[in-house]
């Protein structure tokens, strides 16, 4: 019997059968490589090389992951870690992403997990693959294993003897287990990881050869559009489609409260849209004017949050009153957009009762999932396919338009692309948790902070806890009724638990008449925090900084996602104009051994950049269940002339492993900028956005 045969036949789990044949296994067999990947609804971590890595006959290695490439260039990080491990460049390297019936399964890209996870377990298969290749080459040469080398791509034997990846395995799967301490390269040994290589398709990009969500065409395509309600809430009550099924070419699709149309093209599609009347029953909605009040007086349920969301050290009674100085303040986060490059957009196709989708999504597998729900079939009948997408920021979870892109192709019988307008992503896709955060606090006049209590209403858990050394803490978040749609966004509720607890910090500092950044370090007992504030300080040169009227300098610092973030910021304020700009930017950020010191470099930056939006004037209006701004017009995000000189210092800490750089840089801009305001002008500013319409003084 083949090795084929008995894998097809035995009854035997995975790890007898590795163990019943040993040694090296070439998988002989006809079935296509996709057909082994991701089919099925198994969570656990494949072992098996085969599952992760595959050799061509081209000599190309290809590696399967579930993650997706939204901007932050994990296809180039990832190349890296597999040509670090298998001893090849990172030219021979090609990756197959999001793609649910290819890839192994996994929960999707956010939470800046694929560099501390992903990355690891690619590396481990690379490695156990070098391996593999090391014992066939010692086969055909007859030496141990132990005499043969890897380097750059070709194997090397005794008497000058070479070979290529593909000559030694010929194209097929190698089965073999992933041993469980297959040992990894050290930091300070590696050669292709810890360089700068070039962004792996940036030639397609820059050219316009990528073929994003938006961009997918199939034969035979249709163009979808859907009748979006009048406000949020509303229940659709009557429609009549007649006019719109007038129109040459056009389908229209009613179910429940869903209504759109496929045409030709996207002209007409939206003109059939237009033509439906409907009638639409809406229900009572809370006011933007009213949102904080609301947040407080509508709790909702705890589920999904554990543990997380509560921290009691000590008794904050006895540290209030153990306190010369005691505070308490109010602080507020607007809802905001994501507006990601490109907005939503996905193309369907039905196919033999079986679904394929092309989208930009964070979580393929998840999507299919929601494909399946929606459509009451087996998951092995959804595939999702994301190509590499413009932009998410945690926005790009769900799969609204994969399911209504589904609908319209499902009725109509051909494929349906659903790209929605800019008016369409600011209004229906989700919102970045608005929040009130209050904090209660006692200090010494010698600077020790003795009681911290914090409160946060909405806007998540993420970072609550404070860095910093106090003896009495309560700390506790709040889950809310929101009345708009809200979920993940960049850094999550990071950049709102730190704009209060920094602003709040610097309040304390001012309140015992201390230097913010002597402050924090006095209250820091962390030495990766305080790190990073002496290198943004250094660099910034904070105690160099020359007061100035109408100029101010602003600290933060915090951790979260494994990395460490200080920054420094200097404003200049009109009090004429009520204009405040942000002169300069400093940043010190360390989250281990850095992988590609300048696409980290490019992430910092990148996060300062989007950061700058919500600290100073992002925010979503909304009134009687309608948003206000839903478009670029009167939605300020920022823009080149608002732009900083930034500069950004990376701590390269080969010593601890990788952590994730896409998000934990944002959270220190808004406190930074706000705290820089105070020390312009004396004004204290506690809500986010902080200057929208100008400083009022």
């Amino acid at each position: 019997m083949t090795p084929a045969g008995l894998w097809s036949h035995a009854v035997m789990d995975r790890r007898e059968f590795f163990r019943t044949l040993g040694g090296v296994v070439v998988l002989l067999t006809a079935e296509p490589l996709e057909a082994q990947q991701g089919s099925g609804a198994s969570q656990a971590a494949p072992r098996d090389i085969a599952a992760w890595l595959h050799i061509g006959e081209d000599n190309v290695t290809t590696v399967f992951t579930g993650k997706v490439e939204v901007g932050q260039d994990i296809r180039t990080s990832l190349a890296q870690a597999v040509a670090e491990e298998l001893h090849a460049p990172v030219s021979s390297i090609r990756l197959v992403m999001g793609d649910t019936d290819r890839v192994p399964f996994d929960m999707g890209t956010f939470g800046s997990r694929t560099t501390p996870f992903m990355a690891p377990q690619l590396r481990r298969a690379a490695a156990a693959m070098r391996q593999v290749l090391a014992e066939l080459a010692a086969e055909r040469w007859g030496c141990s294993p132990e005499a043969v080398t890897i380097e750059a791509g070709l194997v090397k034997g005794p008497a000058g003897k070479t070979a290529t990846f593909s000559e030694l395995t010929k194209g097929q799967r190698i089965l073999k287990e992933i041993g469980e301490s297959t040992p990894l390269a050290r930091p300070e040994h590696w050669k292709t990881l810890g360089s700068s290589v070039p962004k792996a398709n940036g030639v397609a990009l820059v050219t316009g050869r990528h073929e994003f969500p938006s961009d997918i065409r199939l034969p035979g395509m249709l163009y979808g559009k859907v009748l979006r309600p009048p406000a949020f809430g509303a229940t659709l009550v009557s429609a009549d489609p007649s006019q719109a099924e007038r129109i040459p070419g056009v389908t229209v699709v009613r179910e429940g409260n869903f209504i759109g149309a496929a045409a030709p093209d996207e002209a007409t599609a939206s003109q059939a849209v237009a033509a439906i009347r409907a009638e639409w029953k809406l229900t009572p909605q809370p006011r933007a004017a009213e949102l904080f009040d609301y947040l407080k007086k509508n709790p909702a349920p705890m589920e999904g949050f554990g543990g997380a969301s509560r921290h009691v050290v000590g008794d904050v009674s006895q540290g209030l009153a153990a306190a010369d100085h005691q505070l308490r303040q109010s602080y507020t986060v607007a809802y905001i957009a994501h507006a990601p490059l490109e907005p939503r957009a996905a193309v369907a196709h039905w196919e033999n009762g079986k679904l394929t989708v092309w989208t930009g999504t964070q979580r393929p597998f998840g999507v299919r999932s929601e494909l399946a729900r929606a459509f009451g079939v087996s998951e092995t009948q959804v595939r999702v396919i994301v190509p590499d997408t413009g932009s998410g920021y945690g926005g790009k979870h769900a799969g609204d338009a994969a399911i209504e892109a589904a609908r319209l192709a499902r009725a109509a019988g051909k494929p349906v692309k659903v790209v929605w307008t800019r008016e369409e992503e600011f209004t229906w896709a989700y919102f970045r948790p608005a929040g009130v955060i209050e904090v209660t606090s006692g200090v010494r006049r010698d600077g020790i902070v003795t009681a911290w209590e914090f409160h946060n209403y909405n806007s998540g858990p993420a970072a609550i806890r404070t860095p910093y050394a106090i003896e009495h803490q309560h700390i506790e978040f709040h889950p809310a009724r929101s009345p708009l749609r809200q979920g993940s966004y960049r850094a999550l509720a990071a950049t709102a638990n730190h704009f209060a607890r920094e602003t709040h910090m610097d309040e304390l500092a001012a309140l015992v008449g201390m230097d913010p950044l002597e402050f924090r370090l006095k209250n820091s007992k962390d030495p990766r925090l305080r790190a990073v504030l002496a290198a943004a300080a250094e660099k910034f040169g904070w105690s160099r900084r020359q007061k100035a009227s109408g100029t101010g300098f602003g600290v933060a610092a915090g951790f979260e996602k494994g990395g460490y973030v200080a920054t420094c910021a200097e404003v200049s304020v009109d009090r004429t104009s009520g204009a405040v700009r942000v002169v300069r930017v400093v940043e010190a950020f360390e989250c281990g051994a850095i992988v590609n010191p300048d696409h980290l470099r490019s992430q910092v930056e990148g996060c300062i950049v989007m950061g700058l939006g919500g600290a100073l004037f992002e925010a979503i209006e909304f009134e009687d269940g309608r948003i206000l701004n839903p478009r670029f017009s009167n939605y300020r995000v920022p823009r080149f002339s608002d732009l900083p000189q930034i500069e950004v210092v990376l701590l390269d800490r080969k010593d601890l492993p990788p952590a994730g750089g896409g998000e934990t840089p944002i959270v220190g801009i808004a406190p930074a900028v706000g705290n820089a305001v105070f020390g312009a002008v004396g004004v204290r500013l506690r809500a986010l956005p902080l200057v929208p319409h100008g400083l009022k003084t």
